[in-house]
């Protein structure tokens, strides 16, 4: 767009005709054909056209379903590159591109009256002297939240804000975001998206957003005005004020399917642009590596180019700092599964932008070969479902034994011990938007998700939980008190952990959500976080603040490579990283294969860091030693004497509700006493 008119454009390989539409703001239709065509790009300058204007486009082809030609006339579409979309689609079968009775018929009813908008977008945001916090890797504390459920409930932020992008800007939340101690948001998706027909008629919504229509259009309804364009503004005036706070920002992206789900779908944009060359298929039928009905087919040059062109906007015109990519598998798959070499991410690796922002692979999908977890480039860090999994066992009465939870405590070396990656490719995470809150897996055993309205079938049933013997919530005493201390133990074991960790919105806070595990469609009081604490909520707040800055203080517990077992500097006299069992002895070959053995220390020495400074410095640092208890019994450990150390001092206890420092050192070879189901944290003097 200049200040005379706009260029419309939009590529369609098997198109035999594609036609502009215009609409004022009563929604009358205005047609221009576009009589050029270059390379499969339709095209034509509109004079007199600016900022505002509603469109769409139609596209005349072949209709042919049996093989993938899906053109039809009748169906307005949405721009791929729209960078805004307004309205919202009706769940009516009119929007589907056939009649209900076949697949084989084409639909001839006019959808312009069902489906949302592109808008023409002109936008001269002023970013003054904003700043990218540019964080380092090992500085990381990612914060998964929600844009819309993260401020809804807040009683300090105005109630015209709340659930906006102008609300996580407010004074209020960035407060509480940097006094937690987190670096990173890590927003769920917020390109624009829709409901699934199936989950609109059950009189529901999709609340994550994990149904992508617009890969560069901010979701519309997370702005406070109601302006066309102005969602546009207000992201990047958040983005400026998150920076501004030394807070990064990133999003959660959803390229492996759209919101056109399967054939019975609604076609929006993609199916009827080109459904042939946008989406997988075999025959008629789509490929659905991703649950969600369709896979975008990034095996193909031009939908490489669309994601690709997608990333570098929200980087280069929004600011943002990286990106999580959903179901990642799915869009590094060539034909026989995932492949770390495919066309995106090799358009990734080598590209001057993207190469330079945090990218984070959720490292699977939904079908064979799609799990390669421990198996993308260097470059990217993954979430770490083996992580979740063996810090879930450990603390739940499962025989599981010490060896998996000190692999994953020390960064995870045999997923990512290889092909120069280090411990921050590890996100640790314990729990996620899918699933349990912290605080629902140690209330329920089993998932409760009636409400979705699909019979408690939805959602998964291995959660790896325990509700320490009643399923919900309890007035027993000892009980509720063991669930409280479980959390703490889960909140320091993830902190604590060498990785990069990620924390869930809410879990600081002892959030629920009634035991639904999958409250991908709860948009109301079941997902949305709550403000009003209870005194053990605020204690486990300052629990949170008090991990978090000891990660933060300390280097030693945000190691950059991965440890060695042996003194790793010159005039070092221990190991930079030891293992001692209940008795106080470095764990032997029988420690490590005892699956009933659940009692652990972890000697993190501050001489022991491999990694320089910024400028080539040494690095020291205290030494610690962490000593986790799951049993059901309290635990004598013996501190390890020297030369680990002079004397002991207990620093953190998660058998007290509040973070407390003990008074009083501890000698070398005195048994310490370890509550049963917990963990403590000593700072080890060795001088």
């Amino acid at each position: 767009m200049d200040d005379e008119g706009t260029n419309f454009a939009l590529w369609s390989d098997g198109a035999e005709g594609v036609e502009l539409c215009l609409f004022d703001a009563d929604g009358h239709q205005q047609v221009i054909p576009l009589d050029q065509s270059n390379e499969h790009v339709w095209h034509g300058y509109l004079p007199g056209v600016g900022h505002g204007q509603r469109y769409g486009y139609r596209v005349r082809g072949p209709w042919a379903p049996e093989i993938g030609k899906r053109f039809n006339l009748a169906k307005l579409l949405l721009d791929p590159y729209a960078r805004a979309i307004t309205g919202q689609l009706a769940p009516s079968d009119v929007v589907t591109d056939h009649v209900p009775e076949s697949d084989d018929r084409r639909d001839h009813r006019d959808s312009s009256g069902f489906v949302p908008r592109s808008v023409v977008i002109r936008d001269s945001f002023d970013w003054g002297d904003e700043q990218r916090p540019r964080i380092a890797w090992n500085k990381t504390v990612l914060y998964e939240l929600h844009v819309k459920g993260f401020t809804q409930r807040h009683p300090r932020i105005p109630a015209h804000l709340r659930g906006t992008y102008a609300g996580l800007a407010h004074p209020t939340t960035i407060e509480h975001l940097v006094s937690l101690g987190v670096t990173s948001v890590e927003l769920l998706p917020v390109q624009q998206f829709v409901s699934e027909p199936f989950v609109a008629n059950k009189g529901l919504s999709n609340y994550w957003g994990y149904n992508t229509i617009g890969f560069f259009a901010p979701h519309a309804a997370y702005s406070s005005s109601g302006s066309l364009g102005q969602q546009i503004t207000e992201f990047k005036s958040m983005v400026k004020a998150l920076h501004g706070a030394g807070l990064e920002v990133i999003l959660d992206v959803v390229y492996n399917h759209t919101g056109e789900s399967g054939p019975n779908g609604p076609t929006l944009a993609f199916r009827g642009i080109d459904n042939d060359s946008y989406y997988r298929r075999e025959g008629r039928r789509y490929v659905d590596l991703t649950g969600c009905g369709n896979t975008l087919d990034t095996r193909r040059s031009h939908v490489v180019q669309l994601v690709a062109d997608s990333l570098r906007y929200w980087v280069q015109e929004m600011h943002v700092d990286g990106f999580r990519f959903d179901l990642a598998s799915a869009i590094a798959r060539l034909d026989n599964g995932y492949d770390p070499d495919s066309p995106l991410l090799s358009v990734i690796q080598q590209d001057p932008v993207l190469s330079q922002v945090k990218l984070i692979a959720e490292p699977w999908d939904l079908a064979p070969g799609g799990y390669a977890v421990g198996h993308f480039p260097p470059q990217w860090s993954e979430w770490n479902d083996r992580y979740r999994d063996a810090i879930r066992d450990f603390w739940r009465p499962v025989a599981s034994g010490v060896r998996d939870l000190a692999t994953r405590l020390s960064g995870s070396s045999d997923l990512y011990g290889h092909n120069g990656r280090a411990p921050r490719a590890s996100v640790n995470f314990i729990t996620a938007h899918d699933g349990f809150t912290l605080r629902d897996l140690v209330t329920y055993n089993d998932k409760h998700n009636e409400a979705n309205g699909e019979d408690n079938r939805d959602g998964n049933s291995d959660n790896r939980s325990w509700n320490a013997g009643v399923e919900g919530e309890t007035d027993d005493a000892v009980i509720t008190a063991l669930r409280r201390r479980q959390i703490r133990n889960l909140l320091t074991t993830l902190l604590l952990s060498t990785g990069t960790p990620m924390l869930t919105a809410g879990d600081e806070l002892g959030r629920t959500q009634g035991g639904n595990n999958n409250a991908y469609c709860q948009d109301n009081e079941t997902s949305w976080m709550h403000w009003d604490l209870q005194p053990w909520q605020q204690q486990l707040l300052e629990w949170s603040q008090a991990l978090l800055a000891l990660r933060r203080r300390h280097p030693v517990l945000r190691q950059k490579d991965f440890f060695d077992g042996r003194p790793v500097r010159e005039g070092a006299t221990v190991k930079d990283l030891g293992w001692f069992d209940v008795e106080g002895a470095e764990n032997g070959w029988h420690d490590w294969s005892d699956n009933d053995d659940k009692v652990l220390g972890m000697y993190l020495s501050g001489e022991g860091i491999s990694a320089r400074g910024p400028r080539g410095e040494v690095v020291s640092d205290e030494s610690f030693l962490l000593v986790f208890n799951g049993t059901e019994q309290d635990a004598a450990f013996t501190l390890p004497g020297e030369p680990w150390a002079r004397s002991y001092r207990r620093i953190l206890d998660t058998a007290h509700a509040a973070p407390t420092e003990a008074e009083d050192d501890e000698l070398p070879g005195a048994k310490a006493a370890i509550t049963a189901r917990s963990v403590a944290v000593f700072r080890a003097t060795r001088h």
